[in-house]
């Protein structure tokens, strides 16, 4: 089993955890997690890869155990995000790289690609939405209402997905055998995300959640001009971003690869194993076969 390194950057102040594993000497593989999770969330891909890859998994600056600034000390928003993870990789002489992006690490990894695509090598995309399509209204009304108007009863709604059941729901909703997944991750998850002030942080990158759908027209104008080769590893399940947001790459993408696991949101915590080979069979025919 390849061994996995749990390190730390400093990055604009910040200390930036960060797991590593495989020879730098190989194709990049860069893993961005989502809301409300971290770098944890890869623990079991990331040696499934790293024989063959050099693998990165940041934690998201107030998540995971990056460091969470005061909401009134950091500037959150997926831009900010996206600057201390693009910092990171210059750091570490990343000069190109495949992403894979779940929920939050979507909107992070399609402003890495708009602002540098000579980086972006090829996209796997676990349940990381880039299309209107994809979104479950239901879930997402409240946070619609509440970007656009913060009164307090739209806050009060949305402070709901900070606690523990809500965070169990992610995990567990739309898992045909939800034994299968560790009660371990929900519990981390809200252990970290309940630090002292990371309420107002979550609540402001919330607020920012509009400004990702925004910037969809130039992410499908990337995804045409790019014809980046690109993975959908979705779980069909997903009662937060449905399965219409992984069809919806086909649009830009005639050629993406899109498989409708059955599983929900996490799919990696049912379906590692056919995720795991569905991964390694894309990255070999286009990282690979390309080097």
């Amino acid at each position: 089993m390849p061994a996995v390194h749990h390190r730390t950057a400093t990055i604009d102040g910040h200390q930036v955890f960060y797991r590593e594993a495989g020879s730098r000497e190989h194709p990049t593989v860069l893993l961005l997690h989502g809301y409300p999770t971290s770098s944890h969330m890869f623990r079991g891909l990331i040696p499934a890869l790293a024989d063959r890859y050099h693998v990165l998994a940041p934690d998201h600056l107030g998540f995971g155990r990056s460091d969470a600034p005061p909401a009134d000390e950091f500037d959150y928003g997926f831009d900010a995000l996206t600057t201390i993870t693009e910092q990171l990789l210059d750091r570490l002489d990343v000069r190109e790289c495949a992403i894979l992006v779940q929920d939050y690490g979507a909107p992070v990894g399609w402003r890495l690609a708009l602002r540098r695509p000579e980086r972006i090598t090829a996209i796997i995309s676990q349940n990381g939405n880039a299309y209107e399509a994809g979104f479950v209204p239901e879930f997402w009304a409240p946070i619609w209402d509440y970007a656009a108007d913060p009164a307090p009863e739209n806050e009060q709604a949305v402070r709901g997905a900070l606690g523990i059941e809500a965070i169990r729901w992610q995990y567990l909703h739309g898992v045909p055998d939800p034994s299968l997944v560790s009660p371990d991750t929900w519990h981390h998850d809200h252990a970290l995300l309940s630090r002292p002030g990371n309420d107002a942080v979550q609540l402001r990158l919330f607020r920012d959640y509009p400004s990702n759908v925004a910037l969809y027209p130039r992410v499908h104008e990337y995804f045409r001009d790019s014809r980046v080769p690109l993975l959908a590893v979705w779980g069909g399940n997903d009662e937060i971003f449905g399965p219409d947001g992984a069809r919806a790459f086909a649009e830009d993408l005639p050629d993406a690869e899109i498989h409708l696991l059955d599983a929900g949101h996490f799919a990696l915590e049912s379906h590692l194993d056919t995720a795991t080979d569905l991964i390694r069979d894309f990255l070999a025919r286009t990282l690979l076969a390309a080097a």
